[in-house]
């Protein structure tokens, strides 16, 4: 990192922000291993977000002290198939108790299984009136399956264009008709603004409607998937329109550093901070 990189670094450290900011450990401080990041994020003042949770030491993640805000919710399936109904739904029981001892309560779904490179297991090419019956049945019990043991499952957007092409329900706004129809506070919207960006666009407008139903936001600029300021979107400019909409749950840097993953939380931490 550079002298002036550093300097911007140690300058917005001193910005406040009214939001709870979270940070990927999946995505940041690559070079150490993942409890090691953990404890980076933690260390300035973020909470921490990680994905599947069977690649990982639960016990040495939960001796770091940090407060995680949010985890994957299931390991494999669908939400449309069978048997792929089958593994999801029993997978996420049994990330339920993992997200438990690591007191984490907004667990990350998808709308089918992705595998290497954020892939579907099983591509959907076109979406039928039935799927999207079995779509919302299958939330519904997993949203039922949330409130036995006090977690919210979180649908998260993904883009088809660039990073996710073949997943079935995947705009926002599919994601937001599918929780609206299972109507049950344990299945929210886990919105990211990355993908919405590239899928839809108008975000502010998008996060208006959407209000009701976020349990989280997560952020990254376009193009490139790093933090906030490397790229087109304004994200000071979305900060305010949130504030403005008194919203108060977490937002989650879900990003590559472009250069420094210190600086690159920096970076997010100045986007959404405001004088208030």
């Amino acid at each position: 990192m550079s002298r002036s990189e550093q300097s911007i670094g140690d300058i917005v450290t001193d910005f406040a922000t009214p939001f709870k900011l979270a940070a990927c450990a999946e995505m940041l401080f690559t070079n150490l291993p993942i409890t090691e990041r953990v404890r980076e994020i933690s260390a300035r003042g973020f909470m921490v977000e990680i994905w599947d949770w069977t690649r990982h030491d639960i016990k040495a993640l939960k001796a770091t002290g940090a407060v995680f805000s949010s985890m994957t919710g299931y390991v494999s399936g669908g939400l449309v198939e069978e048997d792929a109904i089958h593994d999801f739904l029993a997978s996420a029981a049994r990330s339920i108790p993992i997200a438990q001892e690591l007191g984490i309560t907004r667990l990350n779904i998808h709308g089918t299984g992705l595998g290497p490179a954020g892939l579907p297991v099983t591509p959907v090419p076109v979406v039928t009136p039935e799927m999207w019956m079995k779509a919302r049945d299958t939330l519904s019990r997993l949203a039922d399956l949330g409130a036995q043991h006090n977690v919210t499952f979180v649908l998260e957007n993904l883009n088809t264009a660039i990073d996710h092409p073949g997943v079935p329900f995947a705009k926002a706004e599919d994601c937001l008709a599918l929780i609206k129809a299972v109507n049950n506070p344990n299945l929210r919207l886990m919105l990211d603004l990355y993908h919405a960006q590239i899928g839809e666009g108008n975000l502010i407008s998008l996060l208006r409607r959407c209000l009701p139903y976020i349990g989280e936001i997560q952020v990254a600029d376009v193009p490139g998937r790093c933090e906030p300021g490397t790229g087109e979107i304004g994200y000071p400019a979305i900060a305010k329109a949130l504030h403005d909409m008194h919203y108060a749950g977490p937002i989650g840097l879900e990003a590559f550093a472009q250069s420094d993953s210190a600086l690159a939380l920096n970076r997010f931490r100045a986007a959404f901070s405001l004088s208030v």
